[in-house]
């Protein structure tokens, strides 16, 4: 039995992220609890826990990547299976919210289904969601149970400093990041500037204009989720089009679907900067992307949890001397 500074806990890995679960549980000093995890011969899900977690405070790691739908279904499962164990809490350590792009009706009959996302968690019985830089804020006005939204931000913001990059401009890829460009570049006393774009279809940008000057800047495009890469590479290539000298991107979510990784690899930019959330295959890691571990801020975030204490504290900005 695992104890963190008196409570009883344990650590649970699904099938989307056992990497990250992995290094979660080296950070807070304890082992992943064990969860079968198979299938009927239907594909349906089937789930046991062969270890007590009666009273437990327990935690479970589960990115709801691709494929999206599977792993809703495992996260559900188990919740169920945990609430019917008498767990003391059920947290649901999710970096990657799926389904977040659709939080609200962009035409008149389409769903919110990151409003029937948390209906499902919380009816399954979880008592707590811990997500990482959720697409849209209001996601966590659909909870009636406490969410906390991480931020990868002082991780990537720690990766730049160490580059000791010159003259840096903070880019936002359109006009809706321009808080999260801002936010960013008060940790290095720069300028930000806005890509102005239109989307003539679903994962299609075309780059109009450039807000900020960006001639002989070391720019940086940062953005939460990229999917078919198209944003950033249409962004990166207007920025070096108008003198920009390096482009870099940060990156939460590495969703990278179809041949999203091959243009990254081929395109102007200098450096993909990502983090775990989303468990990339060896046959997406290529030369120009780099991943950053987010165990040590979801780690010491469940101390936090566990204590009592702020989570808030973990994401201070610090400006550059």
């Amino acid at each position: 039995m695992a104890e963190i500074h008196g409570n009883k806990v344990k650590l649970f890995s699904l099938n989307s992220n056992y990497e990250l679960a992995k290094e979660i549980a080296d950070y807070i000093g304890i082992e992943l609890s064990e969860c079968n995890i198979s299938r009927f011969a239907d594909g349906e899900v089937s789930l046991n826990i062969p270890e007590t977690v009666r009273g437990h405070h327990v935690f479970i790691v589960q990115s709801t990547c691709a494929p999206v739908n599977e792993h809703y279904m495992e996260l559900l499962i188990m919740i169920d299976a945990l609430k019917r164990a008498s767990a003391e809490t059920i947290n649901v350590i999710m970096p990657y919210y799926g389904y977040s792009r659709q939080d609200r009706k962009a035409l008149s009959r389409q769903p919110i289904s990151a409003k029937l996302v948390a209906d499902l968690l919380t009816v399954a019985g979880a008592t707590r969601v811990i997500a990482m830089d959720l697409h849209a804020a209001q996601i966590q006005g659909f909870y009636n149970i406490p969410i906390d939204n991480f931020e990868s931000s002082p991780i990537l913001v720690d990766y730049f400093k160490k580059k000791e990059l010159n003259d840096v401009v903070v880019v936002s890829p359109d006009h809706g990041g321009t808080t999260r460009a801002r936010k960013f570049a008060l940790n290095f006393d720069c300028p930000i500037a806005i890509i102005d774009k239109r989307r003539p279809r679903p994962n299609v940008a075309e780059v109009m204009n450039i807000i900020g000057d960006v001639k002989d800047k070391n720019c940086i495009i940062i953005d939460d989720i990229v999917d078919t890469a198209g944003t950033i590479i249409a962004a990166a290539s207007a920025l070096k089009a108008n003198g920009a000298k390096d482009v870099y991107v940060a990156c939460s979510h590495p969703v990278l679907s179809k041949d999203a990784v091959d243009r990254i690899q081929d395109s102007v930019m200098t450096e993909f900067v990502t983090t775990n959330s989303i468990s990339l295959p060896l046959e997406k890691r290529r030369q120009k992307i780099t991943q950053l571990s987010i165990a040590p801020i979801l780690g010491q975030g469940i101390f936090n949890i566990l204590d009592g204490r702020s989570i808030s504290s973990l994401f201070t900005y610090r400006p550059n001397k």
